[in-house]
């Protein structure tokens, strides 16, 4: 599906584009809750340690509080079962679905970046459906979680999922850490995606972007099928109006209407060697999350929990980027 096109566009791409790889960055203006919800708990264990007696329990007693706000804390946690409070249609197969967390001030217990398992056995399976999904709310929003889901032909979690109505429960387990992103841990991150696969890309971007401390430009090469099939499309647009030198988006259709003027085809050689930071440049990432057929055209397709894999005459390998600056979600 995403073999190499060449990839047409109404403006020249590379003196545009690479125009804005070597623009001055500026910071975002919100503060996450949670850096403040953390000032706090820190700061709490200063008063604790300076002016009050029994120090250890105090403080012990106060991360205690800190964790019980997490509803998902990893480690030998099992499965949890949540409640599904709406389901909303985003186009003719992908819905959200918000589930409600065990207590209305608890926060998922996500960090950037890191998704959930879910869990899922019907009567007639030998073995439950065990699915990874990556939220689409903020981190540090209390009382929910919210999931994009794509159903797809024999997927047996997003088909039961879609069947689902409000008040049924699922379980869920987590949290499962991906790429442990701190501020600034990159000058520049290049984010490649198709279909489903833009959640994790969403919740970077969304993450970086919101850290006013955090100085990263972030770069989004975004595949599907038709118009109807970007999801996430307004929240991107948003970042870009907010951050124009730190944020471009970039969309390739494989099934374009006339009057669309973006990426037409596929993900090709072309398209990334005009758009991505160049491999010499200093400290950049590129982040790979889509089908198969995608993984194999940019970036090979092996990769285990404990290997990325090779870059496997892909694309990035051709336009000379290393292993090391390339992950694979």
């Amino acid at each position: 599906m995403f073999a190499q096109r060449v990839f047409r566009a109404t403006h020249p791409l590379k003196t545009q584009y690479r125009k804005y790889a070597t623009e001055p960055s500026s910071g975002g203006s919100n503060t996450p809750l949670i850096v403040s919800a953390a000032a706090v708990v820190v700061g709490g264990f200063g008063y604790y340690f300076f002016n009050q007696g029994d120090n250890a329990a105090k403080v012990k007693s106060a991360m205690k509080d800190a964790e019980s706000k997490r509803a998902f804390t990893g480690g030998s946690q099992g499965f949890i079962s949540l409640k599904l409070d709406s389901v909303e249609n985003i186009n003719h197969n992908t819905k959200k679905f918000r589930f409600e967390l065990p207590e209305n001030d608890q926060i998922s217990g996500l960090s950037v970046a890191s998704a959930l398992l879910t869990k899922y056995k019907g009567p007639e399976m030998e073995k439950p459906a065990i699915r990874p999904y990556t939220p689409i709310n903020d981190e540090d929003e209390t009382g929910y979680l919210d999931l994009l889901v794509k159903k797809y032909p024999n997927g047996v979690m997003s088909t039961h999922m879609h069947d689902m109505e409000p008040g049924q429960r699922l379980d869920f387990k987590g949290p499962i850490p991906k790429y442990a992103w701190s501020t600034n841990k990159h000058t520049h991150v290049a984010l490649i995606a198709g279909g489903t696969g833009i959640t994790p890309m969403y919740q970077l971007a969304r993450g970086i972007l919101n850290n006013p401390d955090d100085n990263t430009k972030v770069t989004l090469v975004f595949a599907n099928v038709t118009e109807e099939d970007i999801l996430l499309k307004r929240e991107f647009e948003h970042m870009e109006n907010k951050y124009p030198r730190r944020f471009r988006a970039f969309y390739v259709l494989g099934n374009p209407p006339k009057e669309w003027s973006g990426g037409k085809g596929f993900i090709d050689e072309k398209l990334l060697k005009t758009v991505l930071p160049e491999p010499k440049t200093e400290n950049i990432k590129i982040f790979v999350c889509g089908p198969p057929p995608m993984y194999k055209a940019v970036s090979g397709a092996k990769k285990s929990p404990s290997d990325q894999g090779e870059l496997d005459g892909s694309i990035l390998e051709k336009l000379g980027y290393s292993k090391d600056q390339v992950y694979k979600f």
